[in-house]
């Protein structure tokens, strides 16, 4: 019995004289009328009958649809960050992890700085220029400077102010599913897709939101006493460092 189950055409192709083969197999494989094809989109893969995932047939990217959804974990950023830091003691918002390492304030200054210097440029720069203008490095912690003399409820403020201007920029475009395929150039990455950037966009919030959260509760690693055995935040180690 042969069976396709396929999340897009495009998935596949025609080859050995009309028959479909997932996309990139250039002979039948062993078994092959039992092989099926299982997933949705951009993450179907080819399963044998022993059920072994074999190679992804295609990558997934940010579509329209996903885009919205993107936006809409961007948009509520600012809020979270909000509820969490304004009017706390220093303890929380001024207290790092030790040496080289990001207190909430420098958290969140990071992400003020990104959003004058970083998301919206990058998606002008893929738009306007494509892979021939590299991005303009990103320094990631121009905040130590920058946020100098500035207090945590400015910065929430100023981060808030720019993320519905840039949110509100990047509605405007009218971004196509064309467009999102288009390319640009990092300067330590290499060629990214306007998809990836987008998407990289609402990770790094998540990231950094992670972070915070980490950095707080390392301020009562010892407090808690035996109890920081269960407590996984603070076995977290390595997943956002500055």
């Amino acid at each position: 019995m042969k069976s396709w189950v396929l999340g897009g055409m495009s998935a596949i192709r025609k080859l050995d004289g009309g028959r479909r083969f997932p996309n990139g197999v250039t002979r039948k494989p062993q078994g092959w009328r039992r092989w099926v094809i299982r997933g949705s989109g951009a993450f179907a893969r080819r399963l044998s009958l022993k059920r072994q995932a074999c190679i992804y047939i295609s990558m997934p990217s940010l579509t329209e649809s996903s885009l919205v959804e993107a936006m809409a974990v961007l948009s509520r950023t600012p809020a979270i960050l909000n509820a969490l830091l304004r009017g706390l003691p220093n303890i929380w918002v001024r207290c790092d992890e030790g040496k080289d390492t990001w207190s909430a304030f420098d958290i969140v200054g990071h992400l003020v700085f990104g959003e004058r210097t970083d998301w919206m440029p990058r998606v002008r720069i893929i738009l306007e220029n494509g892979e021939a203008r590299p991005f303009d490095p990103f320094d990631r912690f121009a905040q130590l400077k920058e946020s100098q003399g500035k207090s945590l409820e400015q910065l929430l403020d100023d981060f808030a102010c720019l993320r519905k201007e840039n949110l509100a920029a990047l509605q405007a475009l009218n971004l196509q599913q064309e467009d999102l395929a288009r390319r640009g150039r990092h300067p330590a990455l290499g060629v990214v897709t306007l998809s990836e950037l987008l998407a990289t966009w609402a990770v790094h919030d998540l990231t950094h939101v992670h972070q915070l959260s980490r950095v707080m509760a390392h301020q009562y690693r010892d407090a808690v006493g035996p109890w920081s055995a269960y407590l996984g935040v603070l076995q977290c180690t390595g997943h956002s460092a500055p």
